[in-house]
């Protein structure tokens, strides 16, 4: 995963008046915490930070006043109505250190002939990582799948370098039977001729 690098300045304010204005000078608010140091409030560039954010789990390099911060984007808060940025908490990360993060899950292939519908029961998997080499994704076939068939956390292929960190056990993917219903106009008839 390639890295974004972005430049943040410290802010010396806090508060809703303090946020509004950084938002409309096109900036982001953000922390920045973890390995036990204090934490640190920065202000991002707000579409570069956008741009960066399409990517899951990207990788992102500081320049903090001259300083250096590999992090990573921990809680996103956007506004619910124009889905802008409006904070963010980043976690700082080392070369090598491995962290727990979710990847999202996709299939390929098609189901058994049938009707039958698949259901996502979890849409990411919670894996360890090391902080420079995070997947974006897992991919799990579901070719020839027929109803009642599931797919657990443990049979899904990681990429090489990740291990499963949620519950071994936990259903991903299930295959379901699709259910018809009886057309009205049935049951209608037969109370009329009753």
């Amino acid at each position: 995963m390639a890295e974004v690098k972005l430049e943040a300045q410290i802010r010396t304010e806090f508060g809703k008046g303090a946020a509004r204005r950084t938002r409309r000078a096109s900036l982001v608010p953000a922390v920045v915490y973890g390995h036990g140091a204090e934490p640190v409030h920065v202000t991002l560039p707000a579409h570069a930070l956008m741009m960066a954010l399409k990517t899951a789990n990207v990788l992102i390099s500081l320049d903090i006043d001259g300083k250096d911060a590999l992090v990573i984007p921990k809680a996103v808060q956007r506004n619910p109505l124009k889905g802008d940025v409006e904070h963010v908490d980043l976690l700082t990360v080392k070369r090598g250190e491995k962290v727990n993060v979710e990847i999202a899950v996709h299939v390929e292939g098609d189901l058994a002939p049938g009707g039958n519908l698949l259901e996502y029961v979890q849409n990411t998997l919670l894996v360890e990582a090391e902080a420079t080499h995070i997947p974006e994704s897992v991919t799990v076939s579901i070719a020839g799948l027929d109803a009642g068939a599931s797919v657990l956390a443990k049979d899904i292929p990681l990429p090489k370098g990740s291990v499963l960190a949620g519950d071994e056990d936990a259903v991903v993917l299930q295959v379901v039977a699709a259910q018809a219903e009886e057309p009205a106009a049935e049951g209608a008839e037969e109370g009329a001729e009753a």
